[in-house]
C-alpha cells in the first residue's frame, strides 16, 4: 500500500488530467440525438456543430466524478450580437432549479428551530393566508409539490417593469401577472407542481427571518457551499453585468432587455453557473453520507432525498432512475438548464443553456452518460429507415409548406437522393423517412407525415400540427 501511495505521489500531474481532458474530449464529439434507426450505428455529433444545428446561442457544462468537479466548459456566445463568448463564469438563470436551494434554505431554518415542516403554515404567515377550507398545508408539502396549491410556473418581468411583493404575486394582484395561488386539491392529496406554492415558502423565510430573501440564501447557504459567484437578486446587481448571459428566444432574439426579471426568487430567481451548482450537488452527496455539513446535517440532507408522499417528489429535489439520483430542471424566458446528482459515488452534471431548447441538454446528458459508463440515460426512440423512396414522392414533397397559424414556414428542398427541411428560413435538417409518408428530424423529437397537401407533425400529444403546401 505504501509503495502504490508512492507511486501515484511520482506520477506527473498530466497523468491526472490528461485523463479528464480526454473524458471532456470524448463528451464533446459523442453527442448523440433523441432517435436511433434500426440496423444502423448510432449517430454522433460535435457540440459546436450541434449548436449551430439546432440554433443555440451558447451552453455551459459541468462534469462530476468522485465528489469532485472533473471538468466545466463553456461553448458558444453569451451574447452573440456582443461576441461575448460563454466560460465557465458566465451566469445562467437557473430556473426552476432555485427550488432546490430554496428547499435547502427552508430546510435549515428547520434545522435551526425556527421552523417546523409538519406545522400549519399559518403559524408563520401574517400577511397572506391560503384559503382554509381545504385542508391544513405544511412545509414538506409546499417543498414536495402535494400542497395541492395552483400556478405551475412564472413567465418573468421585463427590465423596465414595476415589480409585484411576494404577496401581490400570491393573491394575484397588479403588478403580478399571473392569477391568484389557490388550493385546488386537498394537502397531501396528490403531487403536482407548484411554482407558487414555493412563492410561499419565500413568503414564510421572509417573515420569519425578517431579512430580504436574497441577503439570508446568500449569507446561510449559497457561500458556506463555496457558491459564490452565483446570487438571488432580483433584477441582477449592476457590478454582474459582464457576466450574465443573454436570453434568446427560439427564433434565435434575444430577449427584449436580455432578460426577463423574477421576483419570484425562491421559484425562479437564482442566477449562476454549472461550476457553482457542482458545489451544491457535492455537498448534498457528502452531507448525505455525514462527510459534510457546510449547511445541513445528514439527518436533514437525508429526508431532503426521501420520497415524501409521492414517490419521485423530496423535499426540492425530484428522485430519478429508481432513486439512484437526484435532479430538478429549470425553464425560464430563454433560458434552460438541469442538474443530476447520484444517491451514491459522488458523481453526476449540470447543463446550463440561454435558450429554451432543451434538445441539447438532452444531448450532451446523454453523451456524459456514454463517457462514464451511466447506463441510465442511454434512452433513445428506435425507428426503421428506409434508404430511399421513390423520385416521384420527392418531387411530390419538396415545396413550402407553413402553419394554419402562419407563425411557422418550412421549405423542404432536394439533393441528390436527399430531402432536407428548413424551418423559417433557418439551417436545412436532414430528413430520415421512416415509412414513405412519415419522416423524422434530428433536431426536433417529433415525427413528420405527408397528407396529401398538407405535412403534419406529431408531438406524441394530440391534435397535430397542420403545415399547408404554399400554391
Amino acid at each position: 500500500m505504501q509503495f502504490l501511495k508512492t507511486l501515484l505521489c511520482l506520477l506527473p500531474l498530466g497523468a491526472f488530467a490528461q485523463s479528464a481532458q480526454e473524458n471532456q474530449r470524448r463528451v464533446e464529439n459523442s453527442l448523440s440525438p433523441w432517435v436511433t434507426f434500426e440496423g444502423q450505428q448510432p449517430l454522433r455529433f460535435n457540440i459546436e456543430d450541434r449548436l449551430k444545428a439546432l440554433e443555440i446561442p451558447g451552453v455551459s457544462v459541468a462534469v462530476i466524478r468522485n465528489y469532485k468537479v472533473e471538468w466545466a466548459k463553456g461553448y458558444g456566445y453569451a451574447d452573440k450580437e456582443e461576441k461575448r463568448p460563454v466560460t465557465t463564469e458566465t451566469l445562467f438563470q437557473a430556473a426552476s432549479i432555485s427550488k432546490s436551494l430554496n428547499g435547502v434554505a427552508i430546510l435549515k431554518l428547520v434545522q435551526d428551530g425556527k421552523l417546523k415542516l409538519d406545522e400549519d403554515i399559518n403559524t408563520y404567515l401574517k400577511t397572506w393566508h391560503p384559503d382554509p377550507n381545504k385542508g391544513t398545508i405544511t412545509l414538506a408539502h409546499l417543498l414536495s409539490h402535494t400542497a395541492g396549491l395552483t400556478i405551475h410556473g412564472f413567465p418573468g418581468y421585463e427590465t423596465t417593469d414595476k415589480l409585484p411583493t411576494p404577496e401581490q404575486v400570491l393573491l394575484g394582484k397588479k403588478p403580478a401577472n399571473t392569477s391568484e395561488v389557490k388550493p385546488f386539491a386537498a394537502p397531501g392529496e396528490k403531487m403536482q407542481y407548484s411554482g407558487g406554492g414555493t412563492v410561499v415558502t419565500q413568503l414564510i423565510l421572509q417573515t420569519v427571518t425578517g431579512e430580504p430573501y436574497e441577503r439570508y440564501l446568500q449569507r446561510e447557504v449559497l457561500n458556506p457551499m463555496g457558491m459564490t459567484q452565483s446570487f438571488f437578486n432580483q433584477p441582477p446587481p449592476a457590478d454582474k453585468a459582464a457576466l450574465l448571459a443573454t436570453a434568446y428566444e427560439r427564433d434565435g432574439k434575444p430577449v427584449k432587455g436580455k432578460y426577463h426579471v423574477y421576483p419570484e426568487q425562491g421559484a425562479a430567481g437564482l442566477w449562476t453557473n454549472p461550476t457553482d451548482l457542482a458545489k451544491y450537488i457535492i455537498e448534498t452527496q457528502l452531507s448525505k453520507e455525514g462527510k459534510s455539513a457546510k449547511v445541513l446535517s445528514q439527518t436533514m440532507t437525508q429526508k431532503r432525498l426521501t420520497p415524501y408522499l409521492d414517490k419521485s417528489s423530496g423535499l426540492g429535489i425530484f428522485l430519478k432512475f429508481n432513486d439512484r439520483w437526484f435532479n430538478h430542471n429549470g425553464g425560464n424566458w430563454g433560458f434552460a438548464s438541469m442538474y443530476y446528482g447520484t444517491m451514491e459515488g459522488g458523481n453526476g452534471f449540470v447543463i446550463m443553456t440561454n435558450c429554451n431548447n432543451y434538445l441539447i441538454m438532452d444531448e450532451i446528458a446523454k453523451a456524459v452518460a456514454e463517457v462514464y459508463g451511466w447506463k441510465d440515460f442511454q434512452i433513445a426512440e428506435n425507428y426503421p429507415l428506409l434508404q430511399s423512396i421513390p423520385d416521384s414522392l420527392m418531387a411530390k414533397y419538396t415545396g413550402q409548406f407553413r402553419s394554419e397559424s402562419g407563425n411557422t414556414n418550412i421549405v423542404i428542398s432536394r439533393t441528390g437522393n436527399a430531402l432536407s427541411a428548413a424551418f423559417n428560413n433557418g439551417p436545412a435538417c436532414k430528413m430520415y423517412f421512416t415509412k414513405p409518408e412519415t419522416f423524422v428530424i434530428t433536431e426536433d423529437a417529433a415525427t413528420y407525415t405527408f397528407s396529401g397537401d398538407t405535412l403534419k407533425l406529431w408531438t406524441g400529444r394530440p391534435p397535430a400540427v397542420n403545415f399547408l403546401r404554399k400554391k
